[in-house]
């Protein structure tokens, strides 16, 4: 509404005049007469119209009548497709029911990602509703990342999105036209989509950049960013705002904070980390501790009305890429001005707590300080100081000592307080990529986390517990990061699956982390240790952005939210935002706290799907030269069309498909997360231990296909094991 100089009916206003009021579908004329729509508001009513039916809410039928989809037994929804030509429509009503199977004919229609209104139509030969589409309303394609090929003198471009199935047709441009690109077979284009895939025809494209050749070093990622529609380039604007800002703190900025320039206030990182969040500060304080936690001022900087805060609204988060980060603001911000450097004077908000001997938090006070960072360490020089007890590092980090192993009592308490309260902590193992000169993966190696990434790991979580706790008590709205109990259809398959080896789940129909901690415990020692915990893990929901407080499930907080890197992500900005509003007695109104933490949701699974895929392309290159060895690995998935193994040397996941399982008819048995021969009753079974050959590595498509090398001995569900060791905290 705030849109328009004059108030238009509401969407809900016209939802039910057509569904209640007048039950029929009207002409637009009508709609304009009963709803009093004056003239000069003709142009703004059409508008709103169009974002209804963009969004589903409506449709036009042939004679240009509008009307509810619903009313007419159709369901609007978005569209998903899949790599072999068929797709599904995913209903914007769960309540209409599950997704809707969208053949290949009806897919030529759509690309992946459109919005579509569907009627049911049957079920296909799986017992899955189908659907005929009966209207596009949104194409989510404007342009498309791909490759291009050239079948006897027709090019096209193959995108790389696998769930975009159809291919881009490319006309010859004219020879007139002197600007236009012509690439070659093989290279790397975005083109943009001047016809939409209709049922007759093909979309058509034109090549609006050249990327160049798919082996280039670096495309994997130029590939990413465009396939996921990525932000990577700021806006002239956003620049030219960040030219503006100063490169240090100016004494005008001192106004209203705190000193803490002589608090040995430190960061702790990565060794390739280049911006720098948090710092830390630890005293003994009597009985008990005080513990700082510094974050840097971001909000100080980046006004909510800025077009610097658009951008990083949009970009939702930085994203992570082996060699290079797209971050969130422009590298003077993310680098310098904000980046808690060492040696130089800092902005900062401020989370000062105070803690029992116990190490539970009895006091905290938030407050805008300037800081100096005293030292810039990095966790594997902490750790060979506290930890390893390391001479050498001990005495470069003496002055430094007292603080740091005052910081590590605090974690000890903070930890022990964790395993009390029930978080889930699962022992899973990390990965990074050692590149070579030629920006070639050399390795792929085990990254062990020491007890100096779970000290800062720690504060963060106080601090964050802390911001959260504090909005609350000013009833002040915010982003929670939510994490909600596993639903109930996967609950009740983790209990079937447990019950198969003589286990269960505590908590009833309720389960809480504690639960889940528990069985995690006794489970340590068992040979099928991996196994139970993965399918244990599958069994949770993902963790989201939302301003409705349901808690943590996965760290049993009552309530918790992002406070601690709002460098790097924007609901953290928005939390430094909130907390200094509710500071000031005010209120900080964003917009649309639900339709934020959605967006900000998203851009988390977007980088993340990136990443991912920039990370699977790499290791592909990495094993192509591998074909014909044989690797010893963990059966990490087990899919219908058979089982992903993942290797112990090299860190890389590959298919075993299931005609190469053996002969025989294997079926996927997805409670017992297996597959199974029907006449041999061989079994392959998620953890089970085997040995396979690289047979085909699939750059195009990101494929490693494996051989079945040595099958896993026969084994039975292990239900009398009793629990070795204790589980590290």
């Amino acid at each position: 509404m705030g849109k328009y100089d004059y108030p238009l009916p509401s969407r809900e206003y016209i939802l039910q005049l057509l569904g209640e009021q007048a039950g029929v579908p009207m002409p637009f004329e009508d709609l304009c007469d009963r709803l009093d729509v004056k003239p000069f508001e003709v142009t703004d009513f059409q508008r709103r119209l169009g974002a209804m039916a963009r969004d589903g809410q409506l449709m036009q039928n042939r004679r240009g009548d509008w009307l509810i989809p619903d009313k007419a037994d159709l369901i609007g929804g978005r569209v998903q497709g899949h790599r072999d030509g068929y797709g599904f429509l995913i209903p914007d009503d769960k309540e209409k029911g599950g997704d809707i199977f969208l053949s290949a004919k009806e897919m030529a229609k759509v690309l992946h990602g459109d919005r579509a209104i569907v009627r049911l139509v049957g079920v296909d030969r799986r017992g899955r509703p189908e659907g005929k589409i009966v209207e596009v309303t949104d194409r989510a394609n404007t342009r498309v990342v791909g490759r291009v090929i050239n079948e006897h003198g027709v090019c096209f471009v193959a995108a790389e999105n696998r769930r975009i199935s159809q291919d881009i047709l490319l006309p010859p441009p004219p020879k007139s036209d002197k600007k236009a690109l012509r690439p070659k077979a093989g290279q790397v284009v975005m083109v943009e989509i001047i016809e939409q895939p209709t049922v007759r025809s093909q979309p058509i494209g034109r090549v609006i950049e050249i990327l160049g050749n798919y082996a280039d070093p670096g495309m994997e990622i130029e590939i990413a960013l465009r396939k996921h529609d990525l932000p990577f380039e700021f806006s002239k604007e956003a620049l030219k705002q960040t030219k503006k800002l100063p490169d240090e703190v100016r004494k005008s900025d001192w106004k209203g904070r705190e000193d803490l320039t002589g608090l040995p206030l430190v960061t702790i990182d990565g060794e390739t980390a280049r911006d720098f969040d948090d710092a830390v500060y630890c005293e003994r304080q009597g009985k008990g501790f005080r513990l700082v936690v510094a974050i840097a001022d971001v909000s100080h900087y980046v006004d909510a009305s800025s077009v610097l805060d658009q951008e990083a609204y949009d970009r939702g988060n930085s994203v992570y890429f082996p060699r290079r980060v797209i971050s969130m603001l422009p590298e003077k911000l993310s680098n310098g001005l904000c980046s808690l450097n060492p040696q130089v004077e800092r902005l900062c908000m401020v989370c000062d707590m105070s803690l029992s001997a116990a190490g539970a938090i009895k006091r905290y006070r938030f407050y805008p300080a300037v800081m100096f960072s005293h030292a810039r360490l990095t966790y594997t020089e902490v750790a060979a100081a506290l930890y390893d007890q390391d001479p050498a590092a001990r005495r470069k980090l003496e002055p430094l000592l007292p603080n740091l192993e005052a910081l590590d009592a605090v974690f000890r308490l903070l930890a022990k307080a964790r395993e009390k309260r029930g978080a889930i902590d699962f022992d899973t193992v990390e990965t990074r990529m050692i590149f070579d000169d030629n920006g070639k993966i050399a390795r792929i190696e085990p990254y062990a986390r020491n007890d100096a990434h779970r000290l800062i790991e720690e504060c963060m979580l106080a601090a964050n517990v802390c911001a959260s706790e504090f909005l609350h008590e000013q009833e002040h709205a915010t982003l929670y990061r939510i994490h909600e109990g596993p639903p109930e259809e996967k609950l009740t398959k983790l209990r079937e699956f447990l019950a198969t080896f003589g286990m269960q789940l505590g908590g009833g129909d309720s389960p809480g982390a504690k639960d889940y901690a528990r069985l995690l415990t006794k489970i340590e020692g068992r040979t099928d240790k991996v196994l139970l915990q993965t399918v244990m893990l599958r069994s949770l929901s993902q963790a989201i952005y939302s301003p409705d407080n349901v808690g943590h499930f996965g760290l049993a907080y009552e309530s918790y939210t992002h406070f601690t890197s709002p460098i790097r992500r924007y609901p953290d900005l928005l939390v430094h935002r909130a907390i200094k509003a509710a500071l000031a007695g005010e209120k900080y109104r964003p917009g649309n706290w639900e339709e934020i933490g959605l967006h900000c949701s998203a851009t988390e699974r977007r980088a993340d799907e990136a990443t991912r895929d920039v990370e699977s392309w790499l290791k592909c290159f990495y094993m192509k030269d591998r074909i014909g060895e044989e690797y010893s690995g963990s059966i990490s998935a087990v899919v219908p069309f058979g089982i992903f193994v993942a290797l112990d040397e090299v860190f890389v996941e590959g298919l075993v498909h299931v005609s190469e399982l053996g002969r025989d008819y294997f079926h996927f048995d997805e409670a017992a997360h297996a597959m199974v021969g029907e006449r041999s009753g061989a079994r392959y079974r998620l953890s089970d231990r085997v040995r396979v050959q690289v047979v085909r590595v699939d750059m195009e498509q990101n494929k490693i296909d494996f051989r079945l090398v040595e099958a896993p001995p026969a084994t039975q569900p292990e239900t009398g094991a009793k629990p070795k060791g204790r589980r590290r905290g």
